[in-house]
């Protein structure tokens, strides 16, 4: 079983909880860090083959970028042919701001992901406060919220979003495995 984190990060920060994502996910299977910023035919047949696709993108003007925006819509021969149809997923959004409109960008991916036919999965993390070494410290649901200072990528997002972006990862990959038990029990 295999999990493509796809992601847009102009500056590092999204790339870093990208990277934390795929920590928690290779505890139970195999994770793949695809960057839309260059990609390969590789790529695509790994995102094609993957149990999950995982959507990440850092928030600008309330919308997803425009290098994530261009990756959605080279999307729509795979949206035609129903490619993506019954595949797992989830998103992540990072941004500079507390709220940084990353609801809307985060609606924005679902949304997407229901255009392909794909099966949301949400973040099922109670908030454990809010300071930055809480988890879920942003109060999300819908997917992973995280944000990132005016600071270098290697100090921010703080570590209670670090640390989320883990579990986030570890909550993804297991329930890949239970969807794909649950198929092979149910045929």
């Amino acid at each position: 079983m295999s999990i493509a984190i796809i992601y847009h990060s102009n500056y590092g920060h999204t790339r870093r909880v990208a990277t934390a994502i795929a920590k928690g996910v290779s505890c139970h299977t195999h994770a793949h860090l695809v960057d839309v910023t260059n990609l390969s035919d590789e790529d695509w047949a790994y995102m094609d083959n993957a149990d999950m696709l995982v959507f990440g993108t850092a928030v600008y003007l309330g919308g997803v970028t425009a290098g994530f925006k261009m990756f959605m819509d080279a999307t729509s021969k795979r949206w035609v042919t129903r490619d993506w149809q019954g595949k797992l997923s989830a998103g992540f959004a990072n941004s500079g701001g507390l709220s940084g409109d990353k609801l809307a960008v985060l609606q924005h991916l679902c949304l997407f992901a229901m255009q392909h036919g794909m099966n949301w999965v949400g973040l099922p993390l109670l908030p454990t406060g809010s300071s930055e070494t809480d988890l879920n410290r942003l109060s999300s649901f819908l997917g992973l919220m995280t944000q990132s200072n005016d600071a270098p990528a290697e100090v921010t997002p703080c570590q209670g979003d670090i640390d989320t972006a883990v579990w986030f990862g570890e909550h993804l990959a297991k329930t890949v495995i239970n969807y794909h038990s649950n198929q092979t029990q149910s045929h």
